[in-house]
């Protein structure tokens, strides 16, 4: 157990220093959702549960849905507790899903579907990991279809399965897409999967912000740790994937139009994801300035409800305004801007602004730990060390050789491994 410990904190010390400090800290609670799929028929059953580190006194649930706003009352469910169970879902309990603390830290956030036509697509809400093996059901009637079904990601037609079945033996950062699928008794609603994997490429945005007044221009870049040939810029707009925005890894849209809003991201031929940037594009005349790309803990930002004077088209944020945060006010400025000294994950959330010229649309604002966050695999984790550090195995072997010597005659415990068993009522 010794040796272990001394093992994994010598590669901690070499990820830090080989490939830098990861910095912030792990969320405190993660959402989990039972069973884990993202789309249910109506009346179903599911359970959400928040997974403390430590103890779940004053996390609570909380939802944003399109009829139901978050507040601290939580007057739609009560929302007193940590975990809940939906016996018979409806339609508008689809919506985005996450725990909070009394503090106002934030989990992941889980979105469902409750449809109420008969054809949903089972898909995992939560993200799957690079070479699992991921199955996707097309069901009617809460049964699986036993029916000729087609599958679509992004779109696009991707196989016919005469089972209703289709499965991807190890996806990979490839796989991640918006799915959905059909047969002769309907069609199922979109579904987001996400992959969670290693990523060499970010996507830039100049200026970082994630809402735009029409005609406005905007600069996209896909940042490369190695050559950018290969990458191209890719969207997700209301009207689906655009398989035409092939722009190579740089773009500026000198006039943008409210059909430029979506999702944007980088792609390489081999099927490699960037993280993905949401903006949108306003037709109105109030946008509310804010970062469309993740905010670093203790940063200093400034959020600002700008209007667009309609004679010179000029912007300014002179305006008294209100600020509001996952449907709250949250505070009135009469310069019309509003500045965080020191952001931290309670700051975390959905922000809007309205002054007497209008309202802006919704944008949220992530926050992350300090410095740069990496995700990476364990076997690429080991290429990298060997690479950084040709000395490891050397190391490492010296310090097995010289701690089992210490260890000779120690017995190792078994591990216990506990799995809790899903509530079938609410609990506190």
């Amino acid at each position: 157990m010794e040796r272990t410990y001394l093992l994994t904190l010598l590669l901690t010390t070499l990820v830090y220093s080989s490939l830098g400090h990861r910095g912030g800290r792990s969320p405190s609670a993660s959402l989990s959702i039972s069973p884990d799929r993202s789309q249910f028929l109506e009346y179903m059953s599911f359970s959400l549960s928040c997974e403390v580190q430590g103890s779940s006194t004053g996390w609570r649930l909380k939802r944003y849905t399109a009829t139901v706003k978050p507040s601290e009352s939580g007057v739609d469910w009560g929302f007193n507790q940590s975990n809940y169970v939906i016996k018979t879902a409806k339609t508008s309990d689809s919506g985005m899903y996450w725990c909070e603390s009394g503090s106002g830290e934030h989990s992941n956030a889980v979105n469902i579907t409750v449809h109420g036509a008969a054809v949903i697509l089972e898909s995992p809400a939560l993200p799957v990991t690079e070479d699992d093996s991921v199955t996707l059901r097309c069901k009617y009637q809460a049964t699986p279809a036993e029916l000729t079904t087609d599958f679509y990601k992004d779109g696009s037609l991707i196989g016919t399965e005469t089972t209703g079945e289709m499965t991807i033996p190890a996806v990979s950062k490839s796989d991640e897409g918006l799915y959905k699928c059909n047969n002769s008794e309907g069609e199922s609603p979109a579904s987001w999967m996400t992959v969670k994997g290693w990523s060499s490429a970010s996507l830039s945005i100049s200026p970082d912000r994630s809402q735009f007044l029409e005609y406005k221009s905007v600069s996209l870049s896909c940042e490369v740790q190695a050559s950018t040939a290969g990458w191209r810029l890719k969207r997700y707009t209301v009207t689906g994937v655009d398989w035409g925005f092939n722009h190579g890894s740089n773009y500026v849209i000198k006039t943008a139009k409210t059909s430029d809003s979506g999702v944007y991201w980088c792609e390489s031929r081999s099927g490699q994801c960037s993280n993905a940037v949401n903006f949108t594009v306003h037709g109105g005349a109030v946008i509310l300035e804010s970062p469309a790309l993740p905010v670093t803990e203790g940063d200093s930002i400034t959020l600002r409800c700008r209007h667009e004077d309609k004679r010179t088209k000029d912007t300014s944020s002179n305006l008294t305004a209100d600020f509001f945060k996952d449907g709250s006010l949250i505070r009135t400025e009469t310069t019309g801007e509003m500045t965080i000294p020191a952001v931290s994950k309670s700051n975390e959330g959905l922000y809007k602004c309205n002054n007497s010229e209008g309202e802006s649309p919704e944008s949220w604002m992530t926050v992350t730990g300090p410095g740069p966050v990496w995700s990476i695999s364990l076997p690429r984790l080991l290429c990298s060390l060997l690479v950084v550090s040709p000395y490891l195995l050397v190391t490492i072997v010296l310090l097995v050789k010289f701690r089992r010597r210490r260890a000779q005659g120690e017995t190792r415990e078994p591990r216990k491994t506990h799995q809790d068993q899903p509530g079938q009522h609410v609990e506190e």
